[in-house]
């Protein structure tokens, strides 16, 4: 049988959305028990935490690459008190997520593509392992802009591997006129007591114009 571990590695390879949807549907069941909790993945708190301290803006908030809905249970437990939507290309790692009870509503979308236009106008952007090795790349930046209100904050996880690699600072500098400020700040993906891969995140803060 497969574990996580294996697993993990399989995410940071995919090469196409039919292996990542493969991926997701063999790992949602156990993707709680057996990685986040047991490899100490402490992203999805770190983004909410930061999310929280840039102001936690009024109205709903879009969480990007939902998953299991690690990220609204964060932002719940740290006290917002909002509308949560979330969104993930994958419709069994969601139907883990909707039986938490943490979000309005939630749909299966590619976040490299347009959006449904029914998305937003959303006051907050969060996301946790989505723009990471084998995911998304700062192609996925622009479609969560045009869901964004004016004035939304994005707190978004990007895996430093791949930010010089897939050329996020570039893409971000392309973006400027759409962006009001920006900043940034390092942290682990995993707990010190975690197994996990020992790597580190950028998270990235972003207002919006």
């Amino acid at each position: 049988m497969e574990g996580d571990g294996s697993r993990l590695k399989r995410a940071y390879a995919l090469r196409s959305p039919e292996e990542c949807l493969q991926l997701y549907a063999d790992w949602a069941g156990s993707y709680d028990a057996e990685f986040a909790a047991a490899q100490g993945y402490v992203l999805p708190v770190r983004v909410a935490e930061a999310f929280m301290a840039a102001g936690s803006p009024a109205g709903a908030v879009l969480d990007v690459g939902a998953g299991t809905g690690l990220v609204a249970q964060a932002l719940k437990g740290c006290g917002f008190a909002g509308a949560i939507d979330g969104l993930d290309i994958s419709a069994e790692m969601l139907a883990v997520a909707r039986g938490k009870g943490v979000y309005r509503a939630l749909q299966v979308a590619d976040v490299t593509k347009p959006l449904p236009a029914r998305c937003g106008p959303y006051a907050g952007i969060v996301s946790a392992g989505t723009f990471t090795h084998g995911h998304v790349g700062p192609e996925g930046l622009p479609p969560l802009m045009d869901v964004a209100a004016p004035g939304a904050v994005m707190v978004l996880s990007v895996n430093l591997g791949v930010w010089e690699a897939k050329g996020f600072p570039a893409a971000l500098e392309a973006l400027g006129a759409r962006i009001a400020e920006v900043a940034h700040l390092d942290v682990p993906i995993y707990g010190a007591a975690g197994g996990g891969d020992g790597g580190q995140a950028r998270l990235l803060r972003v207002l919006l114009r």
